[in-house]
């Protein structure tokens, strides 16, 4: 599922970027595949890595846009240092 939501590309998206991302700060720019682990490393720290819930959330993850919340990652960034 591809649907906009919320000025995001999708709600996975969206979701990730609130729910991890918001108002954590890096030392560099991260790369989308380093927002994947990350986020990934996150969701799954309570669940066995084979259980059916680790599944879901990498079904999950794997609709994330992680280009995007780069993107807006850096672009918050270059912001507040203006």
């Amino acid at each position: 599922m591809s649907t906009k939501y919320n000025g995001w590309s999708n709600y996975a998206t969206w979701r990730v970027n609130l729910e991890i991302f918001d108002g954590m700060e890096f030392d560099h720019y991260p790369s989308d595949e380093e927002l994947h682990e990350l986020a990934e490393e996150i969701a799954l720290i309570d669940c066995d890595s084979d259980s059916l819930g680790a599944s879901y959330a990498r079904a999950f993850l794997s609709d994330v846009n992680w280009s995007e919340i780069a993107s807006h990652l850096y672009y918050e960034e270059a912001k507040e240092e203006a």
